[in-house]
């Protein structure tokens, strides 16, 4: 029989209780085994939940129990979860989470202490919530050469700009239906400045590329300054606004970014509207693949917890072919100024630009221009010539 315990009683924890038990008999079925829930631990009673008789609000009841072999951390934040998490470890138990802020900043060491006691730590959940794509990139293709990740990473900020685009709503406007509807949270700071997205970016890249990247110094910029004219010129220009989580390989330098991006309707990532989310790999042999579904919300994300959990209670042992991750060295990171992409810039004023015009149009008296590819560096110096005739300037996402 294997026995779990649930860190973390809020709404992918309880999610995870309802999936393992809706679904037990074909979870057991699966596994060739008997499973079930021992543990509960939250700070808080639940009196009300079928499952209020299983909460203790001592973690070292877990770490000291010998029953319990698998625990599902899902506490949210870095502390004490990461601790909760490297002690299990340490106590020989395999740990699943869906918690990204932790494996961005200290997956090395927890899968470096897994390997040390021959358990597992897996994070399905951290990326793309009930979406399978951590383990097909580890498994499935694993015959490939990744040659860059990209995707729609927040389903927050994809309601926000879906929202605006759809009704003509500004920022603060959309914001405010989001929280009203439960997709954002009181403080939405994380998901709207990006923080969000740059931890699942760096996570993705690391399973990508081998490297894990700080995901506190890669460059990212939110959603917070793109206004309904930057909306309604994208839209007659044949584009929409996303927010994109970007990673690729620059002469053999890993560089992880988040942007608010115009993605043309050629793009499979154009169509990735509300709450979705969308992870797009492009690979040296199969090209490119596109994975999509529901990137947040209790049971999407409580699904790809108890996926982790059914692998670990199939195969318990240290898995050789999961990637033991290595922090990145300074000279292995790539700098945004060496990255180039074309650029939408929004003049108040027509102007002779030194670049090559791939697109234009006037829309409420401003002049709109898509440009070829240009230098980050060039770009900063471009935005200082053109001063306060520049309105906008959008990077694009081919």
């Amino acid at each position: 029989m294997a026995k779990i315990a649930i860190l973390g009683f809020g709404v992918v924890g309880s999610g995870a209780a309802e999936v393992l038990t809706h679904n037990l008999e074909l979870i057991e079925k699966r596994i060739g085994q008997e499973l079930t829930i021992k543990y509960i631990l939250d700070l808080r009673d639940f009196p009300d939940s079928p499952f209020g008789h299983l909460v203790i609000h001592d973690f070292n009841t877990i770490v000291e129990d010998p029953e319990v072999s698998i625990v599902a951390e899902m506490m949210g934040g870095s502390h004490p979860a990461f601790e909760f998490s490297m002690a299990c470890l340490k106590a020989g138990k395999s740990v699943v989470t869906s918690n990204k802020e932790v494996v961005a900043n200290f997956g090395t060491e927890l899968l470096k202490t897994a390997k040390q006691m021959g358990v597992r730590y897996l994070f399905e959940a951290s990326v793309g919530g009930g979406i399978p794509v951590i383990r097909p990139i580890v498994n499935d293709l694993a015959a490939n050469s990744i040659r860059s990740v990209s995707g729609i990473l927040n389903g927050t900020t994809n309601y926000i700009l879906t929202q605006m685009e759809a009704s003509g709503a500004d920022f603060v406007d959309a914001l405010k239906d989001a929280q009203k509807k439960g997709y954002a949270e009181a403080d939405p700071t994380a998901d709207v400045e990006g923080i969000d997205a740059a931890r699942k970016i760096v996570i993705l890249a690391a399973l990508a590329f081998g490297k894990l990247l700080d995901p506190n110094k890669i460059y990212a910029e939110g959603i917070t300054k793109i206004s309904r004219s930057d909306m309604k010129i994208a839209r007659t220009l044949g584009y929409t606004v996303k927010l994109i989580a970007h990673s690729e390989k620059i002469d053999g330098k890993i560089l992880a970014m988040v942007t608010p991006r115009l993605v043309p309707a050629s793009n499979p990532l154009h169509s990735v509207s509300d709450v979705f989310n969308g992870v797009m790999l492009d690979t040296d042999m199969l090209g490119q693949a596109m994975f999509y579904g529901r990137g947040a919300g209790k049971l999407p994300t409580a699904s790809a917890v108890v996926a982790d959990i059914i692998d670990i209670a199939k195969s318990p042992e240290y898995d050789k072919s999961f990637p033991c991750l290595v922090t990145a060295e300074e000279d292995e990171i790539a700098s945004l100024s060496e990255y180039s992409c074309p650029w939408l810039f929004v003049l108040d004023e027509k102007t002779d630009l030194p670049v090559t015009i791939k697109k234009s149009a006037v829309v409420d008296g401003k002049y709109a221009v898509i440009t070829e590819n240009i230098l980050e560096t060039e770009m900063q110096a471009f935005r200082a010539t053109l001063g306060e005739n520049l309105i906008s300037a959008i990077r694009i996402f081919e």
